[in-house]
């Protein structure tokens, strides 16, 4: 007799809906060729519950107790900053980033730190060997016997590790490693990311353990596997950086337990991932004097103000179509303050090509830097250089007009603390600035305005 034929779907990838049949844009994320074939679980009868047997029952909201969640600190400031004080008891924290740019590396620190506060730590590898980890843990430093390695992929060995230890802390290195056997597909499929991270879950809560995974990410970024594994996890962290470069942002994208707008900035040496506590100085370091074409500005992430350094270059293009580069902040925001020189500060660009970069490697999007952007434009077009003594920053609007932006009294006292005299600043956050002693305030309304004001013809300011 001829065995039954597996039953099998279609699911996306990114946001893991399920169809019967294979499309090619999903209806729901409306993500291009993204549907797999996967076998289908059957459902076993008689196991869904029946009516008027819940368990559960409404909670009046004042009859809630209040919860004061219970948070370890790494030692890590950086790491800490990023999480919002500490790691929460029971929460699940998945990490994403790059091949290479040191995922595994800042879970090893971060292992190291607690166990020399008497943690229990649990760090399972579905990539790597013991010797390799332990080869690669003694360049950060010495490991005390506080943290035990484990070597599977079986999620069912796995549940029992840690039912057993019972660890402070646990690493999955990586989800998609991970094979659920109730799940009859491959390891790194869309129901075994799913299932997986679902039974790691109801474990962090249940036992309580706080439980880090490390996740692969796809080419555009994203972490891989459907969308709905960042849903189901209580923190959301995302790497970022050049792999090839120095310096390493870990960003919060989600987080239950804080705010998703700070950042930790690290700096990759041979002794792993070193904390960067001044990230304006480091990322300032090596800027050029008297050249054109370099502005600095300000960005203000979560509670932190980073200056930076902006590099424009305008070079005569020889071909008819000039050419436009932006690395670091948004191409396509850069295009649009070019159209605003053009048509509002009558800079005739079209025969020029236009490159932009924030030095250092480093991504901002914050619309405070287009003010700076446009200046370093202009510097580099006229070939006159801004006084090394000048930080800049505002939001230019489409009419040219320069536009306030938050948290002003921030940036200029990040701005003096480095040594800066002078701020180029909209004229709309002048007037609830407390005067700083040491800085000259200097507002401007308008693009063209700034323009005249920071580059005068044959002087600087």
């Amino acid at each position: 007799m001829a065995a039954a034929k597996k039953k099998t779907g279609f699911f996306c990838q990114n946001c893991g809906f399920e169809s019967s049949k294979w499309m090619g844009q999903c209806p729901v994320c409306h993500e291009w060729n993204s549907f797999v074939e996967e076998p289908i679980e059957k459902k076993i009868p008689g196991l869904s519950p029946k009516r008027g047997t819940a368990k559960t029952k409404p909670v009046a909201f004042s009859d809630i107790p209040e919860e004061d969640h219970e948070r370890t600190a790494t030692g890590m400031k950086e790491f800490d900053r990023v999480l919002g004080g500490g790691i929460v008891k029971g929460s699940l924290v998945l990490i994403g980033g790059d091949p290479g740019i040191g995922k595994s590396t800042i879970l090893l620190q971060v292992t190291r730190l607690l166990a020399k506060q008497g943690k229990k730590i649990l760090y399972i590898s579905g990539e790597e060997s013991l010797g390799q980890i332990k080869m690669r843990a003694k360049r950060i430093g010495d490991i005390n016997d506080h943290v035990f390695l484990l070597c599977e992929t079986n999620l069912s060995d796995v549940r029992e590790s840690i039912e057993a230890l019972k660890p402070d802390i646990c690493v999955i290195d990586s989800i998609q490693t991970m094979y659920n056997e109730d799940v009859a597909s491959a390891p790194g499929s869309v129901s075994q990311v799913r299932e997986s991270t679902n039974v790691l879950m109801m474990m962090a809560k249940g036992l309580p353990v706080s439980i880090f995974i490390v996740g692969h990410v796809t080419k555009e970024g994203a972490v891989a596997g459907p969308r709905v594994l960042e849903h189901m996890v209580d923190t959301v962290l995302y790497f970022e950086g050049d792999r090839h470069a120095s310096y390493r942002i870990l960003r919060a994208v989600k987080n239950r337990f804080g705010s998703t707008n700070e950042i930790g900035v690290f700096e990759m040496r041979n002794s792993g991932l070193m904390e960067v506590p001044n990230p304006s100085e480091y990322m300032l370091n090596g800027r050029p004097e008297n050249s054109s074409g370099s502005v600095v500005t300000c960005s203000v992430e979560g509670s932190r103000p980073v200056l930076l350094e902006i590099q424009a270059l305008i070079a005569r293009s020889n071909f008819g179509i000039p050419r436009r580069t932006a690395a670091g902040t948004d191409f396509n925001r850069v295009n649009l303050l070019l159209a605003v020189l053009e048509k509002r500060c009558g800079i005739d660009l079209g025969s020029y090509d236009a490159y932009v970069n924030i030095a250092g490697g480093i991504r901002m999007n914050e619309p405070a830097l287009d003010l700076g952007i446009i200046l370093a434009v202009v510097s580099s077009h006229w070939d006159r250089p801004v006084s090394e003594n000048v930080m800049i920053f505002g939001e230019v609007g489409l009419s040219g007009e320069v536009r306030a932006v938050s948290q002003a009294e921030t940036r200029v006292k990040e701005a003096k603390r480095l040594g800066f005299t002078k701020v180029i600043l909209p004229k709309a956050n002048v007037r609830g600035l407390r005067k700083i002693e040491g800085v000259e305030l200097i507002p401007v309304s308008t693009a063209g305005e700034a323009v005249s004001v920071v580059l005068k013809k044959n002087e600087k300011i």
